[in-house]
């Protein structure tokens, strides 16, 4: 029974400054039992507590008292027990467990936190039972003007362009209280001009800066500082205040085109500048500030925009010109430029001094410059098939000088990089060249530089990459994968796929993708394995007989010769190793932890056998002694005159009442007495002779005086034999003679006749590890019997 319950519903006030708010709960008599079986019936209300907003920044000496808590199932006797939990509890607010009083410990700040959730729960302090459920209440921290007013961002600054009209806006400032605005005129701020009269003025309520001069001129005054001040309790006396200073700048207005200090100017650049980069620069002047000052730069002739191009540089407002495409001085040796600067921002209220424009013209002469070699090509990518002939061709570079007196090239390689091991260069034409046998398995791509230099001026190189692939050839023979043990169980059939194989080959693609398969032709027939080529570059090795054994042999070699599909095609012969291990049912779980770890301890094969043996051993012995147990016939009714004769021994749930009844020791004791002896009262007697067959039933007519003891036992014996079809299947028949002895012998069933018949005990290789020496004992059992 769970109430959910507010408490930030506010109440009346009480005499002692708090608030009176009932909290349902449950009344004494209701049982505090949860259960989902419990009908839910509506609590009677029992908390009752008062709530109090606590005064920030108490200063006094004692703890401020907060409220009380009191459930009516308190009776004043001490026995219920008040518990506060939550934020704040037992830190900040303590709680008397027994009158339920509570107290602020500490100086709170509202503007800090505004609140604190807390639970309460009355217990039965003998039990520690809760007499009311657990409740939640909030206690709020009510304000006090204690925080002035303030301008977070300032000092601020502002602009108005000059000769703006009266009451134009210039800025808003607006400043925070952290007081609570929801409670008396603690946040409540009115803002006034304390500096800046009577230029600008300052609206009280929202702050906003405006205007309170016409035709104010930049060029007279162009800074003012106006400080604005922010106060609460609604400007009152009494109330705290904060200032901030806003400085104010007339900004200039658009009355000043640009102008270029000459018409004419010339700038030098040399053919080897480079493209993107400036090659020179050119600035027209503004008398005015700001954005009015800003000029951007064009090129307004074809001549001079296809070559080159002018961006404005905001800091210097200068026109940056850079090269669009290289110079060539062999081609062109002068460009003409004109170039234009215009005012980005026009006031339309000076239009009529004219269009805010001014052109110049630049005049760049292309200086001649030795210039390095130039490549045909940015790169080379070359090929050559491994294992080459050293000095074999593998590819040409072509570089040549691109100045007009067309000095010749001479071709070298960097000798800091690894390519110089396998590659040299022709120093006249350019032809690369291998230097040693090339292996594309070792490394089948090769990065070399190639430089030239004009024989006049060595100093001035240039640089091509040249990447070299080496071209496989089929010279490496494939192998057997073999990752891991190849593991062969001692239960395998033949014709059982033992594992399936593939082969790796280190050429690529095109030269080893494609194996096939077979046994070493100049070898024996393998009388264990043989092997199956599945035609899709695996082959599936096969076993040929029944059942391995780990103690005659463990492991077994088998090599296979692999052929690649390649271009003449490779073969190779790789050895397998195969291990003969006890395996689980169905093999799923090959295991030969088992044998490692009893190797490792340094046990033979025959100390393992007659460990096993010794374990079969014990456990008949265990089943002997159970059995025996079970056996031991004990009297129904211990009891000197008890004078039954009937010893019964129940070894299942079959034959009833009747089995009381089933056999009587007095024809035993005395012969005499068989007359009237009933014969298996459990089986129905059928008429037989007494000189029959055994197959046939007795009659219960037949003459006993004559039986001795011998012969009624081993009528009994053979019935028990011969006869299976009546119940109970499992009787056991006893019989208490007492007599100078036995001439009969044993009269055990062991020695009744039957036929022998052969047992397959390979039934249990399924039954796992643990059985697989009892297999193999009764295997060689019945090979000695065979024999």
């Amino acid at each position: 029974l769970v109430c959910v319950i507010s408490l930030m519903v506010k109440m009346n006030r009480a005499p002692n400054g708090g608030f009176l708010l009932p909290l349902c709960a449950l009344s004494p008599s209701t049982s505090l039992k949860f259960s989902s079986s419990s009908v839910h019936h509506r609590p009677k209300r029992g908390w009752i507590w008062n709530q109090f907003f606590v005064l920030e920044e108490h200063m006094g000496p004692d703890a401020q008292y907060v409220g009380k808590l009191h459930s009516n199932s308190d009776k004043g006797d001490g026995s219920v027990r008040y518990i506060l939990s939550g934020e704040g509890a037992g830190t900040i607010f303590i709680i008397d467990e027994v009158t339920g009083d509570i107290h602020a410990t500490k100086s709170l700040d509202r503007e800090r936190k505004t609140h604190y959730v807390l639970h309460a729960q009355a217990l039965d302090r003998n039990t520690e039972e809760a007499l009311e459920p657990k409740s939640e209440f909030i206690i709020k921290v009510q304000d006090i003007n204690d925080n002035a007013p303030k301008f977070p961002d300032g000092p601020f600054v502002a602009s108005v362009p000059e000769m703006s009209e009266v009451g134009t806006s210039v800025f808003q400032v607006t400043a925070t209280d952290a007081d609570d605005p929801t409670y008396g005129n603690s946040a409540r701020i009115v803002y006034s001009i304390l500096q800046g009269q009577p230029y600008f003025s300052v609206d009280p309520k929202t702050g906003i800066i405006r205007t309170a001069l016409a035709n104010m001129d930049r060029e007279a005054r162009e800074h003012y500082a106006v400080v604005i001040q922010a106060k609460d309790m609604a400007g009152q006396v009494g109330g705290l205040s904060g200032s901030t200073t806003i400085n104010i700048t007339l900004t200039d207005v658009n009355d000043n085109p640009p102008k270029f200090p000459q018409k004419n100017y010339q700038l030098y650049v040399p053919e080897s500048a480079q493209v993107g980069k400036p090659v020179g620069k050119i600035k027209a002047n503004d008398e005015d500030a700001g954005i009015n000052a800003e000029i951007k730069y064009s090129i307004i002739n074809s001549e001079g925009a296809n070559m080159f191009s002018i961006t404005t540089d905001r800091d210097t407002r200068e026109g940056i010109i850079s090269l669009k495409k290289p110079l060539n001085y062999e081609r062109k040796k002068t460009y003409t430029l004109h170039i234009e600067g215009m005012n980005t921002h026009i006031d339309p209220r000076f239009s009529y001094l004219g269009s805010f424009k001014d052109t110049a013209t630049l005049k760049i002469t292309v200086g001649d410059v030795d210039e390095p070699p130039v490549f045909s090509m940015d790169y080379y990518i070359m090929d050559v098939y491994e294992n080459a002939h050293i000095g074999t061709e593998v590819g040409a570079v072509t570089a040549r000088d691109p100045d007009s007196r067309n000095s010749p090239v001479r071709y070298f390689m960097d000798s800091k990089e690894e390519g110089v091991r396998y590659f040299s260069i022709e120093e006249d034409s350019g032809v690369v060249r291998t230097t040693q046998p090339l292996d594309r398995e070792d490394m089948p791509w090769h990065n070399i530089t190639v430089m030239a230099s004009e024989v006049d001026n060595p100093s001035l190189l240039s640089h091509v990459p040249v990447t070299v692939q080496v071209l496989d050839v089929n010279d490496n023979p494939p192998e057997i994968a073999a990752d891991e043990e190849v593991i062969v169980c001692e239960s395998s059939r033949p014709g059982q796929v033992i594992q399936t194989v593939t082969a790796v080959d280190k050429d690529d693609f095109a030269n080893g993708q494609r194996f096939s398969f077979a046994l070493p032709s100049q070898l024996p027939v393998n009388p264990n394995f043989t092997l199956k080529d599945n035609e899709d570059s695996t082959a599936s090795i096969i076993a040929r007989r029944r059942r391995f054994n780990h103690l005659t042999q463990e492991l077994y070699e088998l090599p296979i010769v692999v052929w690649d599909g390649g271009e003449p095609s490779l073969s190779g012969t790789s050895t397998l190793t195969l291990r003969v291990c006890p395996c689980q049912r169905h093999g799923r779980i090959r295991t030969c932890q088992g044998e490692a770890f009893l190797s490792s301890a340094g046990l033979s094969t025959g100390a393992l056998i007659a460990i096993l043996l010794c374990i079969v051993i014990l456990l008949a012995i265990v089943v002997l002694f159970i059995t025996l147990r079970r056996s031991k016939k004990e009297p129904l009714i211990i009891s000197e005159e008890d004078i039954r004769e009937n010893v019964v021994t129940y070894d299942d749930e079959g034959g009833g009442e009747e089995d009381t009844e089933a056999f009587d020791i007095i024809a035993l004791r005395n012969p005499a007495a068989a007359e009237e002896l009933k014969f298996r009262r459990d089986v129905r007697p059928e008429v037989r002779q007494h000189c029959g067959p055994p197959r046939g039933r007795r009659s219960p007519s037949v003459e006993l005086d004559v039986v001795d003891v011998h012969e009624f036992i081993k009528q009994r014996l053979v019935e028990a034999d011969m006869d299976t079809s009546v119940p109970p299947y499992d009787s056991l028949q006893t019989y208490a003679y007492e007599g100078q002895g036995s001439p009969t012998g044993s009269i055990s069933s062991l020695d009744s006749p039957g036929t022998h018949s052969e047992q397959d005990y390979n039934y249990l290789d399924d039954w796992g590890p643990e059985f697989q020496k009892l297999a193999e004992l009764y295997g060689e059992a019945d090979s000695d019997v065979t024999t």
